[in-house]
């Protein structure tokens, strides 16, 4: 007996079929590759030679029960076939023939077709179109940003409130009442839901005040800061500007001086004196306020306190911005925040000839508007949403979007 077939693998009885109906029994031992395997498979279906080694590679043998193709550098063992089993021979789907150059071009040609057009295609088409009265220097100023432009707006508005209202004969008692109300509205600044949500939770009501002032009414943020001051020995301390003892001082010299009144003939340059100083008040209790927790943040990277309030005054208390401003060129600059709009532009003087402008101006409260929004930029929602001055702030958007997009 010869010594391979005594060591000789198992025999197994393969089933196999084609997709055109042929089907016959092969014998193989389990040792055989499946690309011999297959290769046996074709001679009984395939007519002529198989010396072509693109007849093997066009077909595939597929184990039926589990739908599997089988590698033909594996045994049949390796592929766990078993005897009996049903293996489907099939010719390979031939791949997508390429596309011709010609077919190449004409696709690149229907892209190009269905592109939108640039900005030099857009203006070469529309050159010859009749203009709108469009000045193209004061619609490219008007494309920056609404927030940056209203700094402006806001500065010279300011700068025209001041002289209306100094005309109007009762501008004192005005201005006395509106310093008033800006009195009362730095006591009651505090969300009354946030305070309560914050004493609920266990915290002092002077101290959650003072978080909530430094947090910008954040619950969440206000809590945090408590929570990390918890053992600070100033953590009580009143914020800078705001002493009850000193508010009500300077309260009380402005009544003083407000009772008194003028009473000679010199009355107008003494109540024109104290307008001026009244509106000097106003503007100290509007002064930018920065961000505590930012100043520290930023001043612990080793910038400057001056440097740092100042980048924060220009990008509104917003740290990240601050901090890019910083390393960044520093532009617009802090002085850059004083001057206002060229009040010969079109934008300005559509926004004077604003009738519900117009009539907002001569209102004290307008201007507090003004100022505030001018110095602390995040309580400009409280202005939009107060039934006096939330109108003239509508019309000044509405006026600065007409115009940005003509």
């Amino acid at each position: 007996v010869q010594e391979e077939k005594i060591f000789a693998g198992k025999v197994l009885r393969l089933h196999v079929c084609t997709m055109e109906g042929a089907e016959w029994l092969e014998e193989v031992p389990e040792d055989t590759t499946v690309e011999k395997l297959k290769e046996r498979c074709l001679k009984h279906c395939v007519p002529g030679s198989l010396e072509d080694p693109k007849t093997v590679t066009h077909h595939k043998l597929i184990h039926a029960t589990s739908e599997k193709v089988l590698t033909d550098t594996k045994t049949v063992l390796e592929e766990n076939i078993q005897d009996r089993d049903v293996l489907l021979l099939i010719k390979k789907r031939a791949p997508p023939p390429l596309p011709k150059m010609a077919e190449v071009s004409a696709e690149e040609k229907r892209k190009q077709e269905q592109k939108a057009p640039d900005k030099d295609a857009i203006l070469k088409a529309t050159a010859n179109l009749p203009s709108r009265n469009v000045d193209r220097t004061v619609t490219h100023h008007n494309m920056r940003d609404f927030q940056t432009e209203l700094r402006k707006i806001l500065v010279s508005l300011i700068e025209v409130a001041q002289k209306l209202l100094a005309l109007n004969p009762d501008a004192v008692e005005l201005f006395k009442k509106a310093n008033a109300m800006l009195d009362e509205d730095e006591e009651d600044r505090v969300d009354e839901i946030a305070l309560r949500q914050l004493t609920e939770m266990g915290f002092p009501e002077s101290r959650a005040v003072k978080a909530l002032r430094l947090n910008h009414m954040s619950v969440t943020q206000a809590m945090e800061w408590l929570i990390e001051h918890a053992d600070d020995p100033t953590v009580d301390a009143p914020l800078p500007g705001q002493t009850p003892s000193e508010a009500t001082a300077e309260a009380g010299a402005s009544c003083a001086e407000e009772t008194a009144g003028p009473s000679s003939e010199a009355g107008g340059e003494e109540a024109k004196d104290e307008l001026t100083e009244i509106f000097k008040k106003i503007r100290r209790k509007r002064e930018f306020r920065p961000d505590p927790r930012a100043v520290i943040a930023l001043m612990e990277m080793g910038f400057d306190e001056k440097e740092v309030v100042d980048a924060l005054r220009v990008n509104n208390n917003q740290q990240n911005a601050a901090c890019e401003w910083l390393l960044g060129d520093r532009k617009p600059s802090p002085e850059d925040l004083d001057k206002g709009i060229d009040t010969n532009s079109p934008l300005f003087q559509a926004i004077l000839e604003n009738p519900v402008v117009q009539l907002g101006l001569t209102n004290p409260k307008t201007l507090l508007a003004f100022e505030d929004m001018l110095e602390n930029p995040l309580n400009s929602t409280q202005w939009m949403n107060d039934p006096e001055t939330g109108p003239v702030m509508l019309q000044i958007s509405r006026i600065f979007q007409t115009l940005n997009r003509t």
